[in-house]
């Protein structure tokens, strides 16, 4: 495919075109640009992208990351001698904090985002704007940020060109952001998938949604199948042994249990059938079955049994990092570090799984408080603030927690900030829930400031204000879905 002319950079998203060329184009203008991007797995592969199609551009930059996108982070920004700002996976819900520094000159704010857009009453809406909300474009799942920074890398391309081979990076933030929820992307993610793989970077496959298909011997890969939850065999060491010894297979390889990837598309599909007729018999409902097989992707250039070949697997050994204040590992993995960044990438992942297992475990020893729209519980120092909201939404649904409210989630952030998260579900956005608004509306209404997507968001406010939040929260939650 050539990649010449504009209207053939148009990328996956045509809705998008004209808007990623305005961006393309102020880029390709400057100097040099700072690169500011979130933490997350898709910010960090935002980044990665966005780094990518700059340098492939020839374009100076700088990358810095960035927990919460607030008024000191923004002040901190303008404060450099940056003439231009690329903002990727953050910035849409900050434009009422950006947009005053954009109308005095201090910076020309780019942003490539999929968040909901912060309403703008003093100043003009900054002209570089990205956002597949603004043409209609769900971007809680049909466009990550990651997704957004591609459409943007692919009007970048230089004359002759092609940067389809970041779709990789893309579908990685898309899964990475719980956007393959439903079994699979959808909306322009698919459009992106389906450059990755005419590009030959990602394989698309339907099979067994289970996460761990590259690492995990098969005990552990069905033991900790946790997202269908099978009796005799999720959280059943024994259990799951039992179940695989009594499959007609040879299912060890030396001694050791193989992995999932080790195995034939035939061996494959006498574990999926048994796993079935287990889940029937076992009286797991039909729409917890039918989620046991969805839509896989797989990177073709990364090493079979690696972290890194399955995007699941390398979504969350991006969040191991960022998470603990290693973005820079992170991006150094995206950006092809297969050695010291790797290796240290590792390590946290490691630490990380250890610290979610036992957020969980005290989430479900502790439960929640219910209220009536809505559910709550405050960690305090016991769970990171920087991982609370996975494991807030991990929780939903497990023993003694409802799964059919929203979770909010209270972690200290420093001794002034509580760090607030909240995880919903898709069937209650469908009746109207939008935790984006709720966060934004009710943080503020105690001094603090949040939001996010309609699924699921985040807020900081002022320590002690928890139980005001939480009233303000449930009423609006209550207005959503009444």
């Amino acid at each position: 495919m050539s990649a010449n002319t504009t209207e053939e950079r148009g990328g996956p998203v045509p809705e998008l075109r004209e808007r990623a060329a305005a961006c393309a184009d102020r880029l390709r203008d400057a100097d040099r640009v700072l690169l500011a991007s979130h933490i997350d797995a898709d910010g960090l592969t935002s980044a990665a992208v966005a780094a990518t199609a700059l340098e492939r551009a020839g374009l100076p930059f700088e990358t810095v990351f960035a927990k919460q996108l607030d008024e000191t982070e923004v002040a901190r920004i303008a404060a450099t001698d940056y003439d231009t700002v690329l903002f990727t996976d953050f910035g849409s819900g900050q434009l009422d904090v950006i947009a005053p520094y954009a109308a005095d000159g201090t910076f020309t704010p780019v942003i490539a985002d999929h968040h909901q857009p912060a309403e703008v009453a003093d100043a003009p809406e900054p002209d570089h704007h990205l956002n597949p909300l603004l043409v209609g474009i769900d971007g809680a799942s049909e466009l990550s940020g990651a997704g957004a920074s591609y459409v943007l890398a692919r009007a970048l391309e230089p004359s002759g060109g092609d940067n389809r081979d970041l779709a990789a990076l893309a579908v990685v933030g898309a899964v990475g952001d719980m956007q393959a929820s439903d079994g699979g992307l959808s909306g322009a993610n698919q459009g992106i998938v389906e450059e990755g793989v005419a590009a030959g970077v990602v394989e698309e496959a339907t099979d067994l949604l289970v996460y761990g298909r590259q690492t995990r011997p098969l005990p552990k890969f069905l033991e900790y199948a946790t997202d269908v939850r099978i009796p005799g065999i999720t959280n059943d060491e024994n259990g799951a042994i039992e179940f695989l010894s009594g499959l007609d297979l040879d299912l060890k390889a030396d001694g050791e249990w193989r992995r999932w990837v080790d195995l034939t598309m035939a061996e494959r599909q006498t574990v999926v059938s048994a796993l079935l007729k287990r889940a029937i018999a076992s009286g797991v409902p039909a729409d917890r079955i039918d989620a046991l097989v969805g839509t896989t992707y797989t990177l073709t250039d990364e090493a079979p049994g690696t972290e890194l070949r399955d995007v699941s697997e390398f979504s969350t050994l991006l969040n191991a990092t960022a998470r603990y204040e290693r973005a820079d590992v992170g991006l150094a993995v995206c950006l092809g570090d297969r050695e010291a960044a790797l290796d240290r990438a590792r390590t946290l992942l490691r630490n990380h799984r250890r610290n979610l297992s036992e957020g969980l475990q005290w989430v479900k020893n502790e439960g929640t408080t219910v209220e009536e729209h809505l559910q709550w519980f405050d960690a305090g120092t016991r769970i990171r603030e920087t991982i609370v909201g996975i494991v807030a939404g991990m929780a939903v649904g497990a023993s003694g927690i409802r799964g059919d409210i929203p979770i909010i989630a209270f972690a200290e952030k420093s001794a002034e900030e509580i760090k607030v998260s909240a995880r919903g579900s898709h069937v209650l956005v469908r009746k109207g829930l939008d935790l984006s608004r709720v966060m934004r509306e009710a943080s503020r209404a105690v001094g603090g400031d949040g939001g996010g997507h309609d699924v699921a968001a985040g807020a900081t406010i002022p320590a002690g204000t928890q139980a005001e939040f939480v009233a303000e929260a449930d009423r609006i939650v209550g207005e959503q879905l009444s």
